[in-house]
């Protein structure tokens, strides 16, 4: 068992209170998912849970971690430079259990994976995998561990189809404790069945921490119905409030005006008139109490909100892109061959395809080619923000690049409706969460107007609850998009064309053929 007990967390920069007096219970069993917006605290929990040295640096906490829920393996949602610089085999070898496995037993969690078994023992850097290769490395290590207690962090992060598929199964089968952070809904859908949602509803309070043992749907099911209920209830109290209140203030309005007229020879009428406002003030005071314990509207933490300019169009008959790479290389490692793909105007393209098969190589050489374009106005989100991302900069200062007024109410204003905490426009984008950086990027696309997104991964880092949001926007979008994708609801809702890539080339596939082939 896993108890939290009274845990706050603080970030020591701002004082930002990011989790409030939050208690729960894990069992072994349950699989939990840890849901809010973007930068609300989730993977400071998560490393705290795990090791609260690990969140010394920028956080102050108080709480108690109690119950014996045995050893304890964690994903990060990142591999730090040290990790990246090394090999394949010391990242490996830094776990105990890697040595007390048998070749036959390293072969099965290889094949599990669909990771090659001889690259446990590479020499080859970690940093050249691609993202995928590096979740599975990680998982492969926290494999070797075998815990009764998992914390993960975004496991779910570029991971191609089939290996989502596995960490479906992977997680309903474990016996031990789990914890996870995702963004991926249907990952979520198929496998949580605790809900613990972090809530920062109004900027300033404190944050609301719940766990519903529940799974998914039914929580947002439930959540929905009874915001509607409260919200319901709250508006028909205060229709019948006013019209009380409407009615109250004739009454005194006609009795201080009589008041006002009475005259000095008739006392005893006066005597009656103030009798009455006294009657009629201690009704007004009645009022206000029932003001007090009306239904309040519900405090909700609202999801970004994210639309491009109309003005951000293609012709359809305007050939986008049309590019062809007979060979495609990482440096020696040859990918794939005879690579053709043609996208016209107003085309929304979704690519997939195994890990490390060349997908994030190629989108690359095509945003190398549609960013020097002058006829298009084209935008890149690499997988790795920092590519594009000044890591040192504020939000501000890179929307509001020119330094002006109007340049800086415009760029708060995007960064409010993406929401943005005041005290995070003002942080050094190094020091924000990768949801955080991804609505940085979607936001500077959105004030450049751009017709062209190439996007690697997209939907990725943004929360559940603002997933929909994004997609929707990405759906409405009248430009073009070339992305790489490997999330279930955005290949379906976003995208018109797919193709699988792979190392004989690009294959167009049916949408309805692909999610078929991919439901649990």
């Amino acid at each position: 068992m896993l108890q939290i007990k009274h845990l706050t967390l603080t970030h020591r920069k701002d004082l930002r209170i990011l989790i409030d007096d939050f208690s729960f219970v894990l069992n072994p069993g349950d699989k939990a998912v840890l849901i809010g917006e973007e930068g609300n605290g989730k993977s400071t929990l998560l490393k705290w849970i795990f090791d609260p040295a690990l969140t010394n640096s920028y956080c102050e906490w108080s709480g108690e971690r109690a119950g014996d829920a045995g050893p304890a393996g964690y994903l990060a949602q990142e591999l730090d430079e040290e990790e990246k610089t090394g090999s394949i085999y010391d990242f490996c070898a830094a776990s105990p259990g890697f040595f007390d496995l048998s070749p036959k037993e390293l072969a099965g969690i290889a094949r599990q994976l669909r990771f090659p078994a001889e690259e446990f023992y590479s020499d080859r850097a970690v940093g050249t995998l691609s993202g995928g290769e590096q979740i599975k490395l990680q998982l492969g290590r926290l494999l070797f561990q075998q815990p009764s207690l998992l914390l993960l962090d975004e496991p779910s992060s570029d991971l191609d189809l089939d290996t989502l598929l596995w960490l479906e199964s992977f997680i309903n089968h474990y016996q031990g404790i789990l914890l996870y952070i995702s963004h991926d809904e249907t990952l979520i859908e198929n496998t949580a069945n605790l809900i613990l949602h972090i809530e920062h509803p109004r900027e300033g309070k404190p944050p609301r921490c719940t766990a519903h043992r529940l799974c998914y749907q039914d929580y947002i099911r439930q959540r929905e119905d009874s915001i509607n209920s409260q919200t319901r209830e709250a508006r028909k109290e205060r229709e019948e409030y006013d019209k009380k209140m409407e009615k109250f203030r004739r009454v005194q309005q006609s009795v201080e005006h009589a008041q006002n007229a009475v005259s000095r020879q008739n006392p005893g009428k006066a005597r009656l008139l103030k009798k009455k406002m006294h009657a009629v003030l201690s009704m007004g005071r009645r009022f206000d109490r029932e003001a007090e314990n009306m239904t309040r509207l519900p405090e909700v933490e609202q999801a970004v909100f994210l639309r491009f300019p109309p003005d951000a169009v293609l012709p359809a008959g305007k050939i986008v892109l049309d590019m062809r790479c007979d060979e495609l290389f990482a440096g020696e490692k040859f990918l794939a061959k005879n690579i053709r793909l043609r996208v016209m105007g107003g085309e929304k393209v979704g690519i997939l395809g195994q890990n490390g098969v060349g997908k994030t190589t190629f989108l690359r050489l095509a945003a190398e080619e549609l960013l020097k374009r002058q006829d298009v106005r084209a935008a890149y989100m690499s997988q790795n923000y920092a590519e594009t991302l000044p890591l040192e900069q504020t939000p501000l200062e890179y929307l509001a690049q020119d330094g002006s007024v109007e340049a800086g109410t415009r760029a708060r204003t995007f960064l409010g409706s993406m929401r943005y905490a005041r005290q995070e426009m003002l942080h050094p984008v190094r020091e924000l969460s990768g949801g955080q950086r991804a609505k940085l990027l979607l936001t500077k696309m959105m004030l450049d107007g751009v017709n062209v997104l190439i996007l690697d991964e997209p939907t990725r880092n943004f929360s559940p609850m603002s997933g929909p949001q994004v997609r929707q926007a990405l759906s409405d979008f009248r430009g073009t998009i070339i992305s790489v994708s490997h999330d279930r609801k955005y290949l379906s809702e976003v995208c018109d064309r797919l193709y699988r890539f792979t190392e004989n080339g690009l294959q167009e596939i049916r949408p309805d053929d692909l999610l078929s082939q991919h439901r649990p």
